[in-house]
């Protein structure tokens, strides 16, 4: 029988508010984090955003970091939302324990160097950000920060980043390679990562309208979601408080594509259902969907075509929180699982924001009213990458 693990720790960043508590307000009261851009330097203030509301500088004065010090946007966004967790599952100290940090990122260090590459190129004041570039840099500013990790690994494969790298803790859990592991992601807004998005023409001018018949595409978001696991021995022996359950996940490729999901939803039909499988549940048993959602053609048709093939004529509710962050890339598995662990122990259903017209190919419309509170069980929160990089991570109640 296979160790079940828990969630002890959960801490979020997002446009919506900077802890779990903020992150809840808005999501009770049908608040989004969108809004014209306002932190990034860029000449295409005509796509909204969910930037997180602070500015380098107040992250750094919150985490008691000089101003002076060589960091990226990413890693402080990363910083915060550990910080929760570790506070929460009162893991300050190592105590004897071997702690590893598993980071889902892509952007990385780009705020940097995108910001400093003329500086690269004609002198040599700014060259120690050249090494703040790649992806592990950031995860190890992380780990650095705190000083608690043994294992530190970064979890690289677009927007199913965050979501890889708890289904990677859980697996060491198991395999007893570490006591305890933080899980998640982090990713930062970026010019190139904006200019990017905009070039393959997935980008909406007005606030995203997931499975909307009349949806134009994502608002790109940044923030940061990461989540204490260790196995049930442990959670006793430290008296931890679990906070939910982490029963099922899965990672599938359809390989369709180098960016578009295929048609028939392939990939994400099995993610969900090898995460069913993994769990030992049901489709009825799951009570919330918590969508990757993005808003853009191709991603809602394929997902919604993929959840109907899984649940037939049974679909429990589902909405994309995307509508509230925006698409945090690759933290959206991190921040979108601590919101599945919100709407659990809460007992709510987050809204489906800007929707207003059903998809003639779909049986069923996402949740676009507050629903009286009703226990849930099981929330199914799916992140779907580019290339077909399909995962499901199923959280359960305690």
């Amino acid at each position: 029988m296979q160790k079940e693990i828990f969630v002890t720790g959960a801490g979020i960043v997002s446009a919506t508010g900077i802890n779990k508590q903020e992150t809840l307000f808005a999501l009770q009261e049908n608040r989004t984090g969108i809004a014209p851009i306002r932190h990034l330097k860029t000449a295409h203030v005509e796509f909204p955003a969910g930037e997180v509301k602070r500015s380098n500088e107040e992250l750094c004065r919150m985490l008691c970091i000089p101003e002076t010090e060589i960091t990226t946007r990413t890693s402080l966004l990363g910083m915060v939302a550990v910080r929760e967790a570790l506070a929460q599952a009162s893991l300050l100290r190592k105590d004897g324990l071997r702690i590893a940090l598993i980071s889902g990122t892509t952007v990385g260090g780009m705020d940097k160097s995108e910001q400093y590459y003329l500086d690269f190129l004609e002198n040599d004041t700014k060259n120690a950000y050249i090494a703040t570039h790649d992806c592990g840099a950031c995860t190890e500013m992380i780990a650095d920060y705190f000083g608690l990790f043994s294992l530190v690994e970064t979890i690289s494969t677009a927007c199913s980043s965050a979501a890889n790298a708890i289904m990677t803790g859980a697996m060491l859990l198991r395999e007893g390679k570490a006591d305890v592991v933080v899980a998640g992601g982090c990713e930062c807004i970026t010019k190139f990562h904006l200019n990017g998005f905009n070039t393959l023409m997935i980008l909406d001018r007005e606030l995203c309208k997931p499975f909307d018949a009349h949806r134009a595409g994502l608002n790109l978001g940044e923030g940061a979601g990461y989540l204490v696991l260790e196995t049930r021995e442990s959670a006793q022996k430290r008296n931890a408080n679990p906070l939910g359950r982490l029963s099922g996940y899965a990672n599938t490729s359809d390989a369709f594509h180098q960016t578009a999901s295929s048609p028939e939803g392939e990939g994400a039909f099995l993610s969900m259902r090898k995460a069913l499988e993994e769990a030992q549940l049901n489709p009825e048993d799951i009570s919330y969907i918590n969508a990757h959602g993005t808003g853009t053609e191709n991603n809602d048709l394929s997902e919604g075509i993929a959840i109907q093939r899984v649940f037939g004529d049974k679909i429990p509710p589902v909405s994309s929180t995307k509508s509230f962050t925006g698409h945090t890339t690759s933290a959206a598995g991190g921040v979108e699982a601590v919101i599945s662990l919100l709407a659990l122990q809460h007992h709510f259903i987050p809204v489906n924001l800007n929707f207003s017209t059903p998809m003639s190919e779909l049986p069923f419309i996402p949740v676009t009213e507050k629903k009286p509170a009703a226990p849930l069980s099981h929330v199914l929160s799916n992140s779907f990458g580019f290339g077909g990089n399909d995962t499901s991570l199923i959280f359960s109640k305690i």
